[in-house]
C-alpha cells in the first residue's frame, strides 16, 4: 500500500505539519508512516550508566513516539487511517534515504516554522529530502491550516517534464480534493512577449483531469513575485518544480529557499522533473 511519509522531532511545527498529513493519508486512501530520526549522540553522555540503559532510552523514545501519534489518529474521523511508526538511530538524511529505499512512498510532508522562523527539522534537511529523495515533498509552514477545499497553483517555467511518479501524485492529490480549477502562474524575469502557447498545451495534456488557469508576471525576484501570487490568489497550497537548469531552480538554493519559506504562510509541494 502506499504511504504518506510524516517526519517529526516533536515540535508545534511537526504536529501542525501531523494534522495535515493525517488529514492527506485519510482523503487519498494512504497509509501515513511517521518517522523520527533518534541522533546517534542523544541520550549518550559517555557514562557508564548510559552505555548500560542506553536501548531503554530508544525504547521509550519509540513509545513516545507512538503515544504523539496516538493523539492525532485516534478520534472516530480518522480511525481508518492505517499508521505505523519508525523510529531509528541515525542522522535525518540516512534514517528516510533507508526508508523509501524499501518502502512505497508516495509523498513526504514536513513543517516548518514559515514567517517567524526556520525550525530545527527544515534548513539543511529539507534541501536534502527534496534534492536527494526526488519524492513529492509538501512543506507546512506553522501558520498553514489543512483546507478540504484548497486553492491549488503550480509554479512552471514551462521547462520541466514532471516525473511520472510526481504527476500522478499531483493528480491524485487534485482528485482527491475535487478541485475542478487549479492555477499556473509564469514568472518572467524579462519584458513580457505573451503567452506561452505551446508551454500551456503541454501542460494541458499532463493535467488534463482539471480546468487551467493560466497567469503571467513580469518580475525581477521570482520569489517576491510567487508570494505576491499567493497572496492575491488566496492560495492554500503552492506547487513548484524542482530542477537545475532554469528560473526555478533557483527557488531552491539557501538564500532563496529560506527567503521564501521564511515569508510563506502557506503549504507548498515540492515536485521533480
Amino acid at each position: 500500500m502506499k504511504q504518506v511519509v510524516a517526519l517529526t522531532d516533536f515540535s508545534n511545527c511537526a504536529s501542525n505539519a501531523m494534522e495535515y498529513a493525517v488529514e492527506l493519508a485519510r482523503i487519498l486512501d494512504l497509509e501515513l508512516c511517521v518517522i523520527h530520526a533518534i541522533s546517534s549522540t542523544e541520550g549518550v553522555d559517555n557514562s557508564i550508566y548510559n552505555a548500560i540503559f542506553i536501548e531503554d532510552y530508544y525504547n521509550n523514545k519509540r513509545q513516545g513516539l507512538a503515544k504523539w501519534v496516538d493523539n492525532f489518529v485516534s478520534d472516530e474521523q480518522h480511525r481508518d487511517v492505517k499508521v505505523k511508526t519508525v523510529c531509528e538511530v541515525g542522522s535525518l538524511s540516512s534514517v528516510i534515504t533507508n526508508y523509501v529505499s524499501s518502502n512505497p512512498v508516495e509523498m513526504i510532508v514536513m513543517g516548518t516554522m514559515g514567517s517567524t522562523g526556520i525550525s530545527g527539522l527544515f534548513g539543511s534537511n529539507a534541501n536534502m529530502v527534496v534534492t536527494k529523495l526526488k519524492i513529492p515533498t509538501l512543506i507546512i509552514p506553522l501558520e498553514s491550516k489543512f483546507s478540504a477545499d484548497p486553492t491549488i497553483t503550480l509554479a512552471t517555467d514551462f521547462e520541466a517534464n514532471l516525473s511520472g511518479e510526481d504527476v500522478s501524485a499531483l493528480k491524485e492529490l487534485i482528485a482527491a480534493f475535487r478541485s475542478e480549477k487549479i492555477n499556473v502562474l509564469n514568472i518572467v524575469e524579462k519584458a513580457y512577449s505573451g503567452n506561452n502557447e505551446e508551454g500551456e498545451n503541454k501542460l494541458k495534456e499532463t493535467l488534463s483531469n482539471v480546468e487551467l488557469k493560466f497567469n503571467y508576471i513580469q518580475e525581477s525576484s521570482t520569489a517576491s513575485g510567487i508570494m505576491d501570487f499567493i497572496e492575491i490568489s488566496q492560495t492554500d497550497i503552492l506547487c513548484v518544480v524542482k530542477h537545475h537548469h532554469n528560473i526555478v531552480y533557483r527557488l531552491f538554493n539557501r538564500s532563496t529557499v529560506n527567503q521564501l519559506m521564511n515569508k510563506s504562510v502557506k503549504a507548498v509541494l515540492v515536485l521533480h522533473e
